[in-house]
């Protein structure tokens, strides 16, 4: 592994644990024994190594998605898919998205277009999920934004709602899933 990966490596882990919104390169470069010139050397500009840790981070979650066992229907994937959402590293990599997100919704660059990046290959995957858990083929695209919008706020959520409330949210989630799935 070069130093630029070692670097993206250690502030991806830097940043799940701290967050992104703050974040400044100087701090940064001490948390990982650099300075935040070489972090710049290496990533060409903040813009950049923030877009990078956004990637990198969004690789994680797809990598841990790809180890949830697959439900035998939709509603138990989509149980499964929320039993691991609170949980590491996927409760951190929902973190950061979501502080990467509502900066982009703000206008925000180099998050905007990290994040449209992102939730384009994290809806793949998840679609590929939901595929191999029963979704109809003509349906995995619906099945798909229901089950990441509804997750999304169930996770937004876990701050401030009772956990009783959020799993039976995710409960109702998980049936009208599986019965947009059909």
């Amino acid at each position: 592994m070069g130093r630029r990966e070692q670097l993206l490596e250690g502030a991806t882990d830097h940043v799940l644990e701290s967050g992104l919104i703050g974040l400044s390169l100087r701090p940064l470069g001490e948390a990982l024994g650099t300075s935040d010139r070489m972090l710049l050397y290496h990533f060409g500009s903040r813009a950049e190594l923030v877009t990078a840790i956004i990637d990198s981070a969004n690789d994680r979650a797809i990598a841990t998605l790809s180890t949830v066992p697959r439900g035998r229907t939709v509603r138990a994937g989509v149980l499964r898919l929320w039993e691991a959402f609170r949980e590491e590293p996927l409760r951190s990599c929902e973190d950061l998205y979501v502080q990467a997100a509502a900066s982009g919704l703000l206008g925000e660059e180099p998050y905007r277009s990290g994040v449209r990046r992102s939730n384009e290959r994290w809806m793949q995957a998840l679609g590929g999920f939901l595929g191999d858990c029963g979704a109809r083929p003509a349906r995995v695209a619906r099945v798909t934004r229901l089950v990441d919008v509804g997750l999304l706020g169930l996770h937004v959520d876990l701050a401030v709602d009772a956990p009783e409330e959020l799993d039976r949210a995710a409960r109702d989630l998980a049936d009208a899933a599986h019965a947009l799935a059909r």
